[in-house]
């Protein structure tokens, strides 16, 4: 399979990148910064490295890129520093997610593609009415107002549920939504849930993002995974969580 990763060099980026090329899949990233991944993995023959901004590129040259995946996997987040939650640009997860989108359905390669968005268990799945008490509904809206890249998760993930939705011939989704993030060195038992079992804002869980990036690698390799999950937004927990 030949897959795109973008936002390769993040930290859970990164290990997606690993968990592909160790099953022996044909990689293409676009990254600005190729030197910040691991010299093992810039140096394996299997991966393609392009290096720019995403959202630099225009349509013809995305289209270019995206041509003959067979998966994309977006990692792409904001910066935890000043500029990166309130400078520009706002919207990159969603803005990337709506250009790539358009050019797989321009490749129209004659079968879906795969798109694997990174998100957040503070996004709920609006398709199914996820409950939340009120104090949650609060801090939430509040979230929503404090910190810009929170309302880009949610702009991603309701671009694929809304405009490509569940019937589309050459995009289908899955936006993967760990709890708080942790660094681990090996993959360990995590479970897979369609909505949180605990609350992302009271009583928030773990998820190694080395787990994450597992699943991610199984929903691109695994029919069974991808059948299962395709047009949903599943919650991943480390097993010591749930």
């Amino acid at each position: 399979m030949t897959i795109l990763v973008v936002g390769a060099t993040g930290a859970t980026g990164q290990l997606v990148v690993e968990q592909l090329l160790d099953r022996g899949h044909k990689v293409k990233i676009i990254v600005r910064s190729p030197e910040k991944l691991p010299e093992f993995v810039r140096n394996n023959d299997q991966l393609s490295v392009i290096s720019a901004s995403i959202l630099e590129l225009n349509d013809s040259e995305m289209i270019k890129y995206t041509n003959e995946c067979d998966a994309v996997v977006s990692c792409l987040g904001h910066n935890l520093n000043l500029k990166g939650i309130y400078g520009k640009p706002h919207k990159i997860v969603r803005d990337a997610t709506q250009l790539i989108c358009n050019a797989i359905k321009v490749n129209n390669s004659g079968k879906p593609t795969k798109y694997i968005l990174m998100n957040t268990t503070a996004n709920s799945n609006r398709d199914l009415k996820e409950p939340g008490s009120f104090g949650e509904k609060c801090v939430i809206g509040l979230i929503r107002l404090l910190l810009p890249p929170h309302v880009d998760n949610e702009m991603a993930a309701d671009y694929l549920r809304i405009i490509i939705g569940q019937e589309d011939p050459l995009v289908e989704w899955v936006a993967v939504r760990p709890d708080t993030l942790v660094n681990e060195d090996n993959v360990s038992k995590y479970k897979v849930y369609p909505s949180p079992i605990r609350s992302a804002i009271f009583n928030a869980g773990q998820t190694s993002r080395i787990n994450v990036g597992h699943f991610m690698a199984d929903l691109v390799t695994d029919e069974s995974v991808w059948n299962k999950w395709k047009g949903q937004m599943p919650v991943i927990y480390n097993e010591s969580s749930t």
